[in-house]
């Protein structure tokens, strides 16, 4: 079912067409944007509220600039919905985010508009700020290069790197700070509150909005009036606030705060600092979900609320006759939850993923124990870490591909320090509609490498629980190493999961069913696939051997020395990649101890993954039940021809 956009938003192919219109048009090209959003969501799936909070800042940007000439970097990439259909992707939107369709981020291989892909947060600042001095290089001073940051993006360490860079040159750079005073859950810490106080100050908003009326009327008497009411701006606003402006104190203008959803007023602004040099921050107040009531009531649950009524507000929710297994993001939850009332020394951090990851379920039980620290991956590390010097037991969960921003942490911070930080990586593996961007792909090969680490998967939400338990066993916290236990985003396989705890023996694999023709050897909950693979496989008269790893380090040497003296075919399967994962770990065993066998690796092969259902991308990389049968067959086939 395609949705028929408004009548002028029907004429927009591109922003040229946009600046076409009459400026007293924008309200209604704002309302036609937001309704279309809302009927393509509504029916399609996607993020939601936080495209809603920036219509007119997108319908703004395009009018006033110059695009793409004028290079426009959305930071937090689920803003941009209204960007994209703005810029020539109106009739292929209902594709967003499914498999072959366009992609839920700006991507630099989509259009020439998205001038650079984001999916991560707060690298807007940085990456605009490369593209102005290049710009300047290239002697094309009149440029425009604007960063669109917000939706919790300024809470990183990045975007305050990028800032006080920026403050230091004269690149004709303009920070946007979309203020909607949340990521997915509510913003936290010093940085919220400073904004806080800046857009409740009504009499800094009243002088504010005084000195800018000044600044107009001043204009034409030269730049030395404008430096001086520049001077005297800034003065007022140490004086008013009670402490120096930090935007300013970077180097950078501050201008704000001002309606971020005035379609109006925004065009008028935006405007006047089009002729403003340097490098500058518009402060704008936007609202989550604008225009859409539930979604400005319930911001954290309409981040991404998946298909639902549009008249009556209710999401669509899948009914089963029978128990379903749980999400293993809260097998976590309740796990930690349960662990840490026997355990007071247990602790859990996360960096603004707190519904992400249900640490929420511990917030909200233990609050003094369980810190959003939000998006700030990096401190996470090192502050868990901090806490282990302690001896308190530290869970740190983190998206698996966000952990790949604090890598060196991890190295430096608690490995090397010889500290028991568990990090539990949730997302890992394929992830779906989030595409490339969002896929952990990565973590068991980077995690597999560095000293002092133990690295394992579950294969159901029964061995999750009990990881969790020995990794916060007296035993194993004495041992100084940390421990990764990665699993992915979604539904488990087990309706009955609350088993009583047991203790794994670390580097203990398992195995799930005997065979004789050839051996499949799985980490993780992929080995649920190669489980229905080897039930197919038996009916046709196939006697494939399943095992369940568990650990990618240390292995279960005792195990595969078994395997390799009794099978000379082995595969592999991982839902990770596969250049230096759990198949390559194995292979190096293999040569360590001169076994000869041939190994096929299953897993994320050596390029990138686009989005799309899971199902579609376990298929498209032969992890799927069918795609380890066909595998099975061809090294069967293989061993025959071999013979001949």
């Amino acid at each position: 079912m395609l949705i028929t956009p408004g009548k002028l938003l029907a004429q927009i192919e591109t922003p040229e067409d946009l600046r076409k219109l009459d400026r007293s048009q924008l309200p209604q090209v704002c309302a036609e944007l937001r309704q279309f959003i809302i009927d393509n969501v509504s029916v399609y799936g996607g993020h939601f509220g936080a495209s809603l909070g920036v219509v007119e800042l997108s319908v703004a940007l395009h009018y006033v600039f110059n695009t793409p000439d004028d290079q426009l970097v959305w930071d937090v990439g689920h803003q941009a919905y209204g960007h994209k259909i703005l810029t020539g992707r109106k009739n292929e939107f209902h594709t967003n985010r499914t498999y072959g369709g366009i992609s839920g981020f700006p991507n630099r291989k989509e259009s020439i508009y998205d001038a650079f892909g984001v999916g991560h947060s707060s690298t807007s600042i940085s990456s605009a700020l490369g593209m102005a001095v290049a710009s300047a290089l290239d002697k094309h001073y009149q440029r425009q290069h604007i960063a669109v940051i917000g939706d919790g993006a300024m809470t990183a360490g990045l975007a305050f790197e990028g800032m006080n860079h920026a403050g230091a040159t004269d690149s004709n750079l303009l920070i946007i700070l979309n203020d909607n005073c949340m990521a997915i859950d509510p913003n936290v810490g010093a940085l919220k509150e400073y904004l806080t106080d800046i857009t409740t100050s009504k009499t800094y908003n009243k002088f504010r909005d005084e000195v800018w009326n000044i600044l107009g009327k001043m204009s034409n008497f030269g730049k030395s009036a404008q430096e001086v009411v520049s001077k005297v701006e800034t003065v007022m606003k140490t004086a008013i606030l009670r402490q120096s402006n930090l935007f300013e104190s970077l180097g950078l203008r501050y201008f704000g705060p001002i309606d971020g959803n005035d379609i109006g007023h925004l065009t008028e602004v935006l405007n006047d600092l089009k002729n403003i040099p340097g490098p500058k921050l518009l402060h704008c107040l936007t609202v989550k979900g604008k225009g859409y009531g539930p979604a400005e009531k319930d911001q954290t649950k309409w981040h991404a609320p998946g298909i639902f009524d549009k008249i009556s507000g209710e999401i669509q929710k899948k009914i089963f006759d029978s128990p379903q297994p749980p999400k293993y993001q809260d097998v976590f939850g309740h796990t930690i939850v349960e662990l840490a009332t026997a355990n007071k020394e247990i602790i859990g951090v996360t960096p603004a993923m707190p519904s992400g990851s249900s640490l929420n379920i511990m917030m909200e039980a233990m609050p003094e124990r369980a810190f959003d620290v939000g998006i700030a991956e990096q401190h996470a590390v090192t502050f868990s870490a901090g806490m282990a010097t302690q001896g308190k037991v530290v869970f740190c969960n983190i998206y698996s591909t966000f952990m790949q921003r604090a890598y060196d942490q991890v190295i430096h911070d608690v490995c090397i320090q010889n500290l028991p930080v568990v990090f539990c990586l949730d997302r890992a593996g394929l992830v779906g509609a989030d595409g490339p961007t969002h896929h952990g792909a990565y973590d068991v090969a980077y995690m597999r490498c560095i000293p002092n680490m133990v690295v394992a998967s579950p294969m159901n939400e029964e061995e999750l629980r009990n990881l969790m338990f020995t990794a916060q066993g007296e035993k194993f916290q004495k041992s100084g190493n940390a421990f990764t236990i990665r699993y992915p985003r979604g539904n488990g396989v087990m309706p009955n999961w609350r088993s009583p705890f047991q203790e794994i023996r670390i580097g203990s694999g398992r195995k799930i069913k005997d065979g004789s023709d050839i051996a499949i050897l799985t980490l993780g909950p992929v080995g649920n696939f190669a489980s229905q693979a080897c039930d197919a496989l038996e009916r046709q008269g196939i006697h494939a051997a399943l095992y369940d790893m568990r650990f990618v380090k240390p292995l279960d040497e005792a195990l595969l020395h078994e395997i390799f003296a009794r099978f000379d075919k082995v595969i592999t399967v991982e839902d990770g990649c596969l250049q230096g994962g759990f198949g390559s770990a194995v292979i190096e065993f293999m040569v360590d101890h001169n076994y000869r066998a041939r190994v096929k690796r299953l897993g994320i092969p050596d390029g990138i993954v686009e989005h799309g259902e899971p199902s579609d991308l376990y298929r498209e990389c032969r992890l799927d039940v069918k795609g380890i049968i066909d595998t099975v067959h061809e090294e069967m086939v293989a061993e025959v021809t071999a013979i001949l």
